[in-house]
């Protein structure tokens, strides 16, 4: 059997506090983080109760590529990794909001779009599009962060500031780094042959400057198309293949879930986890041209714990 990280209850010297995200099981020392992505997989803000081997490695490794590549134009709270789960970077204050950036029409924003709306943060769509097409220009649409097992929900702006929930100067500065990591990302991935379609942003202020923070152009926070096919699959009218976690959202509405009162999340098979595992792991080496290298150490959390032991003990001296 493949290892799995379910979670993690480490307690470290100097350690503050804990906290269980969704994915993330998050470790707070006086100046830094301390995050371990974990195999679990959330969809709908609902945590799934089966994992994905490796799944964390793949986003945790990902996101570390990219905030390497966006490094010199947004700067970024990313430290150091002590582990291929784990990343380690500066403590920040999250803002109150996820910046989400989308070049097409999909996922959410298709599904409200079908259902009738046209304005998207004051951005008006044209009627007649279809899902997946691209829109004009890439629209910024942000969401505010909801509590574990609630939902995000979509926010203007205009409320943003209305409602003092960001500075105008630092919403300024997260807007422009939005662009600037979108147009970097959308230009590694097709140079690999990937179009970014959508994805989103968390800010962090630390002493006065705005940070990236948590992860970028995962899987999980991001969604890809194939270049080479996709304008032939959309003139055809045919179903784009999703290169991210929408094709999980996908299998879950199919079984009638999409994180509603009353609804029974439907159990994944052995192959489906497979092909979700799999289909992580391409995406990676795809946008990385880098052979995935998987951990596969009998006791994965022995090994996870005393490389992050080691770290902070070397750190910490």
């Amino acid at each position: 059997m493949l290892p799995i990280i379910e979670s993690t209850h480490f307690e470290f010297s100097q350690q503050e506090a804990f906290y269980r995200g969704k994915v993330r099981d998050v470790y707070t020392f006086a100046d830094r983080l301390l995050m371990v992505a974990t195999d679990r997989i959330s969809a709908f803000d609902v945590i799934l109760p089966q994992q994905i081997p490796h799944k964390g490695q793949v986003l945790n490794q990902l996101s570390i590529f990219f905030m390497q590549a966006t490094a010199q134009e947004v700067p970024n709270w990313l430290l150091a990794s002590p582990d291929v789960n784990v990343a380690v970077g500066l403590r920040c204050e999250p803002l109150p909001i996820e910046m989400v950036i989308r070049g097409y029409l999909v996922g959410s924003a298709w599904r409200a779009y079908q259902n009738g709306q046209r304005d998207f943060n004051s951005y008006i769509l044209p009627d007649g599009l279809r899902e997946n097409d691209r829109l004009a220009y890439p629209i910024i649409t942000p969401t505010t962060k909801a509590a574990q097992g609630s939902h995000d929900e979509d926010i203007a702006t205009k409320e943003i500031l209305a409602q003092q929930l960001v500075t105008p100067a630092f919403y300024e500065q997260a807007e422009s780094y939005t662009r600037t990591l979108f147009r970097i990302g959308t230009d590694i991935a097709a140079q690999n042959g990937l179009i970014l379609a959508d994805t989103k942003y968390e800010f962090g202020v630390q002493e006065g400057k705005l940070y990236l923070i948590d992860e970028i152009h995962t899987p999980d926070s991001a969604r890809y198309f194939n270049l080479a096919a996709f304008d032939d699959i959309q003139a055809k009218g045919e179903r784009q293949p999703q290169r991210s976690k929408e094709m999980v959202r996908q299998w879950l509405i199919a079984n009638h879930f999409q994180g509603q009162a009353g609804e029974v999340v439907p159990t994944m098979s052995e192959e489906w986890i497979a092909e979700i595992r799999a289909e992580y792991i391409s995406l990676y080496e795809q946008l990385t041209n880098q052979k995935f290298l998987p951990a596969n150490t009998e006791n994965r959390l022995h090994e996870v714990e005393n490389n992050i032991k080691h770290y902070l003990a070397d750190t910490q001296r």
